[in-house]
């Protein structure tokens, strides 16, 4: 049996304020419009997290399997790597949190849609199950996405679009242009983390043929598309807060900035791939900062 320890650093618990950005913020949008309900909060909440998890389960399984995962690899050494924990052990916790998955996305989407028509949880249920279907395929299978450079756009929908846009259909069964705005913010943020991680793995990851944006562009041009995900996330904020009737308090989420712009610059300024990773969880912690005051200068109105 693998150690408690070896599986909590394998859940690689600082992905997950990343991924709970996504639903607070869609949470304080539905606020905002007096339409928050703890229930679908709460399921939303344990789905966003199985998700995460089950995504970094399968993402650490995918790179073993594919060599990936090796000595010569810079960041956190993995449990799989480091032989705590075996590939028959990774495969039986891979089904567990498919199975969390679905299971608390049923409820997220029975309690989201109740009153509507069953079409809507249809599609609900089609976008969960591409979800789990998407964690899978990051790097598992013949062809993982992962590995031809496509990392970005899933993220981007997932953690960005999909994830803010429908946590605030399920809380106000409405949804109209001004939401996307902030789900652009976050998807532009949360696609910057995944940058920084190929750009910390960019010569591991182009020896063992994972062909991300960052070694299909090259460094130069992937930290000049680092400076342009978070710019555009930061101006979607901006354009929303302009044309919205929300008070001055709205504008407090502008102190996250500060953490955002530190990033580009930290970017730039990098020659060592190893002194990136750090920078990954704060990037993280500060997109995490940015929903909540995005969400409190909301709701503060």
């Amino acid at each position: 049996m693998a150690s408690v320890s070896a599986w909590i650093v394998t859940f690689r618990l600082r992905t997950l304020p990343l991924s709970l950005s996504t639903i607070i913020l869609g949470a304080c949008l539905a606020a905002f419009h007096h339409s928050f309900r703890w229930n679908v909060f709460t399921w939303a909440i344990l789905t966003t997290l199985f998700l995460q998890i089950l995504s970094n389960l399968a993402n650490d399984y995918g790179d073993a399997v594919n060599g990936v995962d090796n000595p010569e690899r810079t960041g956190p050494k993995r449990s799989l790597q480091a032989g705590l924990i075996n590939l028959r052990q990774m495969r039986r916790a891979v089904a567990i949190f498919i199975i969390l998955s679905f299971v608390s996305g049923i409820f997220l989407i029975i309690e989201g849609t109740r009153g509507l028509r069953l079409s809507y949880s249809v599609i609900f249920l089609v976008l969960g199950i591409a979800a789990i279907i998407s964690a899978l395929k990051y790097t598992i299978g013949k062809n993982p996405y992962g590995y031809a450079g496509l990392g970005d756009i899933f993220v981007f929908i997932f953690f960005g679009i999909i994830g803010v846009t429908g946590s605030y259909f399920l809380f106000t069964h409405k949804l109209t242009l001004p939401e996307l705005l902030p789900a652009v913010s976050m998807g532009c943020f949360s696609t910057g983390v995944l940058n920084l991680n190929n750009l910390r793995d960019r010569q591991n990851d182009k020896a063992f043929g994972k062909h991300t944006l960052v070694v299909k562009l090259g460094v130069r041009k992937a930290k000049y598309y680092h400076a342009i995900l978070l710019a555009a996330g930061m101006m979607a904020a901006i354009i929303y807060s302009m044309q919205s009737n929300a008070s001055g308090w709205q504008w407090i989420y502008l102190f996250s900035f500060a953490g955002i712009i530190r990033s580009i610059i930290v970017v730039f300024r990098n020659e060592d791939p190893a002194r990136l990773d750090p920078e990954l969880k704060k990037l993280a912690l500060y997109t995490l900062l940015f929903a909540v005051l995005f969400g409190v200068g909301l709701i503060a109105c």
